[in-house]
Order: C-alpha cells, then sequence, then structure tokens
C-alpha cells in the first residue's frame, strides 16, 4: 500500500531507478530499442544538458515507483517538449500515480514556456491512451519516428 507520493527533479542517484523502470515496462511488452537505450543509459546527457527535465516518483521510503521526462523538440519536430519514458511501477499502477506525473509534466512544460506537448505511443496501452485523452492530448496523423513499436502520436497545446 502506497501512502505518501511525491515527485522529484531527477538526481545522479536516480539514474538506476529510470533505467529499471523503464526497460520493465517497456520490455513486457516491446523490444527494447537503440532509441530507448540511448536515453536509458545517458539520460544528463541526452535529456536533461539540452534543456529537458527528468522527473521521478518517489513513495515514502524514498523509492523510486515512476518516472517521465520532458525532452527538447527541435523545430524540425514541431519544437515544444516530448513527454518521454512515463511509466508507474507495477506496485503503484491504480493509486493516480500517472495522473499526478501527467499533471506534474503539464506544469512544468508550461513553466518552461513550451508551445507544446508531443508524445509517442503504441495502440495497445488503452490506459495510458486514456490518460493522455483525459489530459487534452489530441491525435495527430501518423509519421516518421524513430520508435518501431509507436503508432500512435499526440500533442497538447499548452497557454
Amino acid at each position: 500500500m502506497l501512502h505518501a507520493m511525491r515527485i522529484v527533479d531527477f538526481e545522479p542517484r536516480h539514474a538506476l531507478a529510470w533505467k529499471r523502470l523503464n526497460e520493465a515496462w517497456i520490455g513486457s511488452l516491446f523490444a527494447l530499442e537503440p532509441s530507448d537505450a540511448k536515453v536509458l543509459d545517458d539520460p544528463v546527457g541526452q535529456v536533461i544538458a539540452p534543456g529537458g527535465r527528468i522527473f521521478i516518483a518517489e513513495d515514502d521510503r524514498g523509492t523510486a515507483i515512476g518516472c517521465a521526462g520532458l525532452l527538447v523538440l527541435g523545430e524540425d519536430h514541431g519544437g515544444g517538449l516530448e513527454l518521454i519514458k512515463m511509466t508507474v511501477s507495477e506496485a503503484a499502477r491504480g493509486t493516480g500515480l500517472g495522473r499526478l506525473l501527467m499533471d506534474h509534466c503539464i506544469a512544468a512544460a508550461t513553466a518552461m514556456g513550451a508551445g507544446r506537448l508531443y508524445l509517442e505511443t503504441n495502440s495497445s496501452l488503452a490506459p495510458a491512451l486514456s490518460l493522455y485523452r483525459a489530459s487534452g492530448f489530441v491525435d495527430l496523423p501518423p509519421h516518421e519516428t524513430l520508435y518501431a513499436r509507436a503508432d500512435v502520436f499526440m500533442e497538447r497545446p499548452l497557454p
């Protein structure tokens, strides 16, 4: 049972949890891809150093139970931020943590001055799709992507 949850900015101590949380969900449903490894093996260099952010959700013992990242998109990709690697551990599913992470990411992206949040996902991930749509994301036409598993593309305009 989860009692207290908090969302904190990524610190070097979170690197292994970032990787394990994402490898667990991706590996249970899909094949890990080279683009996954790049971001999971070097979160600071690939996400934070270029201006993005990573958030880690922790339980009351400080154990990482979820995560999400905001990756800066170049103008060649329409600008804004991409919501990446959002997941909640098995034990924390159904607690509302996914919604808390989403709300945190939307607030952070807005504060960062992004005009939109973009994401890529898979049509088989019904709970994630429901959360995205409930959070104001709308479907975009399919286009080229680095991920073989991505078949749904969405964006949410930000104020």
